[in-house]
């Protein structure tokens, strides 16, 4: 706006210097300058370097005529660029939900029931040659029966180390070698295991229920932060979807601690 009023003041000034001096030019013989197409004011002909002002002005009006546009004008016709983050954001969130669900299961793996099953010494570290490793990673535990493991080391000579790892272990099983391999009977599971189970159970199930929510609650500040670039109806319809899957993974998350707690108390 500031250089539209300069230009204004000039083309004034300009305006009145050749009202001005109109008498003079008329009074005055231009017959001695040599003419050119080109006819200024008062229907006089002069050649470019004789009124330099004029070229000035017809420019200027050049100018104005194209309308530009100053950096001002410009900043202000600006656009915020929309980023679509959604997908991205429910991405992230399915996948940390999942990971909590998967966590549990391992968890869960680790309780002993009245049954016999495979995972239940996944956790157990067993120490062999000064290191220490998952039993898992040593030998191949199967299920003879419903109440029977069998434990086949990878190794025959860490048969001693895996006999002691698991009779070390809260289990409560005490394994008999039979030729290079172990077997382990399940005991039945008093009213207190019962119990003190079915606690762990619960306990377990609201610690991966509150890592789900973590998850939702991440998703939502994300969407927060994006601020302006995302749009409102979008950001709503992202939070309903994300929701959607806290509640479908808090019900999984539930189911599977129920199916437990029903194998730990039949025994």
């Amino acid at each position: 706006m500031a250089m539209y009023l300069r230009r204004a003041v000039s083309h004034r000034n300009t305006i009145l210097l050749l009202r001005n001096g109109s008498s003079a030019l008329q009074s005055r013989n231009w017959s001695h300058i040599p003419c050119f197409s080109k006819t200024g004011f008062l229907g006089t002909h002069f050649n470019d370097s004789a009124f330099p002002a004029l070229d000035f002005l017809r420019d200027s009006r050049r100018g104005f005529a194209k309308g530009k546009r100053s950096k001002d004008d410009s900043a202000a016709g600006s656009t915020v660029e929309v980023v679509d983050i959604g997908p991205a954001v429910k991405e992230t969130a399915v996948s940390q939900m999942e990971a909590a669900i998967v966590a549990l299961s391992r968890e869960l793996t680790k309780l002993r029931t009245g049954r016999a099953s495979p995972g239940m010494l996944d956790h157990i570290i067993v120490e062999t040659g000064g290191v220490k490793m998952p039993l898992n990673h040593l030998a191949v535990v199967s299920v003879l029966d419903s109440k029977t493991l069998s434990i086949n080391p990878y190794d025959p000579n860490t048969l001693k180390e895996l006999e002691s790892a698991i009779v070390s272990s809260p289990l409560g099983l005490n394994p008999k070698v039979d030729g290079q391999r172990l077997i382990a009977v399940i005991p039945p599971l008093t009213k207190e295991h019962v119990q003190a189970m079915c606690k762990v159970v619960n306990k377990t199930s609201e610690d991966v229920k509150q890592s789900i929510r973590r998850a939702r609650q991440k998703a939502l500040d994300t969407t927060k932060k994006a601020g302006s670039s995302f749009p409102k109806d979008e950001a709503k319809r992202l939070e309903k979807e994300v929701d959607d899957f806290t509640k479908k993974y808090i019900k999984s998350a539930e189911d599977i601690c129920k199916a437990k707690e029903k194998e730990i108390k039949e025994g």
